[in-house]
């Protein structure tokens, strides 16, 4: 059997989310922090255009696709909406949010790789 790769790209996908998370109650914890300037990580999609994974063929009559070279972009405008006083640009309300962005992406893999789990548990029964 071809090893599957699922399983990996899901824990890879855990592990940033975790950091992120991290990275996110940090900024909550400095939230009153004179001078402390709100921190995020790189996109997931980001570090995934970096790993330049390519389709596998396994027949020779399938289509040979070559990588596209997707490239992220960053939009010229500053990632925290506002700065007080002191300089602190941590905005509770943006932190929040991203903190149920990484909610969604821990519930969509945990949900993704329960599936594929189920799939493959129910293909081995069947043989």
């Amino acid at each position: 059997m071809d090893p599957l790769y699922l399983f990996d790209l899901a824990s890879r996908q855990t592990q940033w989310a975790s950091v992120r998370q991290a990275t996110i109650t940090g900024n909550i914890a400095n939230a009153n922090t004179p001078g402390y300037q709100a921190r995020d990580v790189e996109p997931f999609s980001a570090v995934m255009n970096q790993t330049r994974l390519t389709m596998q063929k396994t027949s020779e009559g399938h289509i040979d696709v070559p990588f596209a070279g997707a490239q992220t972009t960053k939009n010229g405008t500053k990632d925290s909406w506002e700065v007080t006083a002191s300089g602190n640009s941590v905005n509770l309300d943006q932190e929040m949010l991203k903190a149920a962005e990484v909610n969604k992406a821990f519930t969509l893999n945990t949900n993704i790789v329960r599936s594929f789990h189920r799939m493959m548990m129910t293909s081995v029964r069947n043989t």
